[in-house]
């Protein structure tokens, strides 16, 4: 048990603000996270302009962006390779017109979050953890996202200033841990982020707080001086949950942001999908975990694809998806290999996927 009053110099690594390889200390003039969010490509017509593509990709783009909407950071389209329509990044942020077609099975709530409800924003599945829909915002909106249907204007907790969520989680002395999600979390202020996290250090019994994000990843400015010093005054064990699905989108800059993180006494992992067109070959996912361990993340899990409506297109059969991850696993240390899982509704946990190949 974590009380109130407990120092951070006594839960992780001392702090040296003055040692941080800060964008904003080393080119003063360069533009923060904020105005580069607000500055992210959200027409169509300027992503295919930008990377020289085919006009004929505009309108079915224009088309299944009005059901969901584009937004991809220009730094992230800078790792994309120009005219090429197959590139693995392109493909996890371009709306495409079979993302309008129905397909059976495919689902807007594939994950159950609804009937989990605690409280307004406050999903409550598992033992002993909580998960916190902080925001609805994102810094990209990925194709396959499960929560593309969520109704985030109703349910993100910052609606009621986060007062029903803390009080559900101050009511149930068994949850030690708190999920932020979203959304991004990130996608908040660092003020918005100590309110938060405030209340939550005001409750005995939560312990750890974990936080998934894709900011790290897709604009690692995010990670700056502020926010590290948030970081740095929680006192809680953190673990901070990235989402890298190929082993291009780990640049310099992602490198750096990762390297601020586990200096400021996070523990990083990843969690991927499994997509296909994008990361579903052998040499693929063998590179992203090596490319995630050389930047001081582990592996954690490989999700095969949540079943939501509008993302059929990305979808690979259990067996493709078994047959890869024993390939994986006989490239790899057991280190270097995630866990293979689906999130069933209902389910208590994670569901690991497993069976026999043919």
């Amino acid at each position: 048990m974590i009380a109130a009053t407990l120092h951070a110099d006594q839960l992780i690594p001392q702090f040296d603000a003055t040692s941080l390889d800060s964008p904003a200390q080393t080119v003063p003039h360069e533009p923060g996270w904020q105005q580069l969010l607000a500055d992210a490509v959200t027409d169509p017509r300027e992503l295919c302009t930008l990377l020289e593509l085919d006009p004929d990709l505009v309108l079915p783009a224009i088309a299944a962006a009005k059901d969901f909407a584009l937004r991809v950071p220009r730094s992230y389209v800078a790792r994309m390779r120009k005219r090429d329509p197959n590139d693995p990044l392109l493909l996890q942020v371009l709306p495409i017109a079979a993302e309008l077609q129905v397909t059976e099975g495919f689902v807007s709530d594939p994950v159950g979050d609804m009937n989990r409800r605690a409280a307004q924003g406050l999903l409550h599945k598992y033992q002993g953890r909580a998960l916190l829909v902080a925001t609805g915002a994102c810094a990209v909106h990925c194709r396959y996202c499960f929560r593309r249907h969520f109704p985030y204007a109703e349910e993100s907790a910052l609606q009621q200033g986060w007062q029903p969520a803390l009080e559900h989680l101050r009511a149930d002395p068994t949850i030690s841990e708190v999920i932020l999600s979203g959304g991004d979390p990130w996608s908040l202020s660092d003020r918005r982020l100590k309110q938060l996290t405030d209340g939550l250090q005001s409750i005995p019994h939560i312990r750890r707080l974990r936080i998934h994000t894709r900011y790290p990843i897709v604009l690692p400015e995010r990670v700056d001086l502020g926010l590290l010093e948030w970081l740095h005054g929680v006192p809680l064990q953190k673990v901070v949950v990235i989402h890298a699905n190929h082993a291009r989108e780990i640049d310099e800059a992602v490198r750096q942001a990762c390297r601020r993180l586990t200096g400021a006494g996070v523990t990083l992992l990843n969690q991927g999908v499994l997509l296909a067109g994008i990361n579903d070959s052998v040499a693929a996912l063998v590179e992203l975990s090596e490319a995630l361990f050389e930047t001081h993340v582990l592996p954690y899990y490989l999700h095969v694809l949540d079943k939501v409506q509008g993302a059929a297109h990305f979808d690979l059969p259990e067996a493709r998806a078994l047959e890869l991850h024993r390939e994986l696993t006989a490239r790899l240390p057991g280190y270097l290999v995630p866990k293979l899982v689906r999130e069933v509704a209902g389910a208590p946990s994670k569901t690991a996927v497993v069976g026999a190949v043919d």
